[in-house]
Order: C-alpha cells, then sequence, then structure tokens
C-alpha cells in the first residue's frame, strides 16, 4: 500500500531541496539520482529506477533507512578513499600467520 500524498509531497519537497542545494554546492558535477534504502522504496510504495523528479531517477543503494543521498557523477570525497586504498594494500602484503588446532598462536612482533 503506498504511502499517503502528504508524505509523498513532504518527501519531494526534500528531495527538491537536496539537489538544488547540492547542485549550488557544486556547480561541475551532475546530479542523476536519489539513493534509498531498498526498504524505504517499498515502503513508499515506489520503485526503483523510477523518476522521482525531471531527471532524476530513484536507486536502491543499500544505505541507511530513513534517509536519501543525492547521486551525482562527481567525486567527493577522494582523499579519503585513497588513504583507505593504502591500507588495504599495506594489509594485503603482510602475510596470516594461523596455529594449528590446539596450539598457540605464534608470537608476532611489531617491526621496528
Amino acid at each position: 500500500m503506498p504511502a499517503d500524498a502528504g508524505k509523498i509531497a513532504y518527501l519531494l519537497e526534500r528531495m527538491a531541496q537536496g539537489v538544488a542545494a547540492h547542485d549550488r554546492e557544486n556547480p561541475s558535477h551532475n546530479t542523476w539520482g536519489i539513493g534509498m534504502a531498498h526498504f524505504d522504496i517499498e515502503r513508499l510504495g515506489l520503485e526503483d529506477g523510477e523518476a522521482i523528479l525531471p531527471g532524476i531517477v530513484l536507486q536502491a543503494d543499500g544505505g541507511q533507512t530513513g534517509q536519501f543521498r543525492i547521486l551525482c557523477d562527481g567525486q567527493h570525497d577522494g582523499s579519503r578513499e585513497e588513504e583507505e586504498e593504502e591500507v588495504v594494500d599495506a594489509v594485503a602484503v603482510e602475510e596470516v600467520v594461523s596455529a594449528p588446532a590446539g596450539e598457540p598462536a605464534p608470537r608476532i612482533t611489531p617491526p621496528f
């Protein structure tokens, strides 16, 4: 059963405000969608991929319920991604040591 018209109208107003704020703050990015949790999309009686605003589609993206995200073609947090990649690379080169069942694990000392 779809949500009542008042809730949908409020949601559309908030989404339009979010898109406008994003576009104002990031003029070089092209907004193409709104990301929402799949649960929220179903609860509101909407469909994944539905055009929710002119030129903006609704996308189930696995985010937290009760929130929506502006989806665009720009990078907003590139420095964080680089840091995460470096951490993954650093961990990936270390050898994992495990002990046979019933034996204590060997002591590992950090390199100095």
